[in-house]
Order: structure tokens, then C-alpha cells, then sequence
């Protein structure tokens, strides 16, 4: 039988963008199964680049919402509304809206800067 693990200190990844990211399961964590687990807020004006990971995603919104501009359009998530972005994917996140956007995050594999594919 698997031991149980609970996490009461995620790891909160240094951004220099505003970004919040608590990471609760993953690589920089507690590497448990083959998934990463982050909470995330982002703030008002927020952006990244253009990336194709080599990892699926899901994303629920808890509030705010969030843009997601894929090859076939832009998606925007309002609370408690979720998507599920498959690898090799090419995406851009971003939240261009007034108000901060909570959202938690699943990626499998778990992410990492080597399989998220940012571009310049």
C-alpha cells in the first residue's frame, strides 16, 4: 500500500512577473505519482509567451478569468469553468482582464521548465 502524503507547505515559485504559483505536488515538491498539482493567481495584466508543452494540462478558475489563445482561437474561462489543453498544444495564457485570476492547475507529466517549450 502507497503511504499517504499531505502537504501543508506548498513551494511558492519565484516569479518576477506578479505571478503567484504555489506549487503543491510536482518536481520542486512532493514528487508524488506523475502529475504536478499548483494553485496559481494571476494578476490583472498578466502574459506569457507562446508555448507548446509536452504535457496536458487542466485548469479550473476559482475567480476572475482567464485567456488562453490557441491555434483555433481564443478561450476565455470565467469561475468555475475548466478546460483541458492536450500536449503539443501551441498556447499562450494570459490574463488581459481588471481583476486578479485564481486558478488551479494539473499537469501530466508533471511541468517543467524543460517540457513547457516557451518561446523567446
Amino acid at each position: 500500500m502507497s503511504e499517504i502524503a499531505i502537504q501543508k507547505q506548498p513551494f511558492r515559485v519565484p516569479m518576477t512577473d506578479g505571478k503567484i504559483i504555489d506549487e503543491h505536488f510536482g518536481l520542486a515538491t512532493l514528487a508524488v505519482g506523475n502529475l504536478s498539482l499548483a494553485r496559481m493567481v494571476a494578476p490583472p495584466g498578466w502574459s506569457e509567451p507562446h508555448q507548446t508543452p509536452e504535457f496536458d494540462e487542466y485548469t479550473l478558475v476559482i475567480s476572475g478569468r482567464k485567456q488562453i489563445e490557441t491555434e483555433n482561437g481564443v478561450i476565455v474561462l470565467a469561475a468555475n469553468e475548466s478546460v483541458f489543453i492536450p500536449k503539443g498544444n501551441r498556447i499562450r495564457y494570459s490574463n488581459p482582464f481588471d481583476v486578479p485570476c485564481e486558478y488551479v492547475s494539473v499537469c501530466t507529466p508533471p511541468f517543467s521548465i524543460q517540457n513547457v517549450n516557451r518561446e523567446d
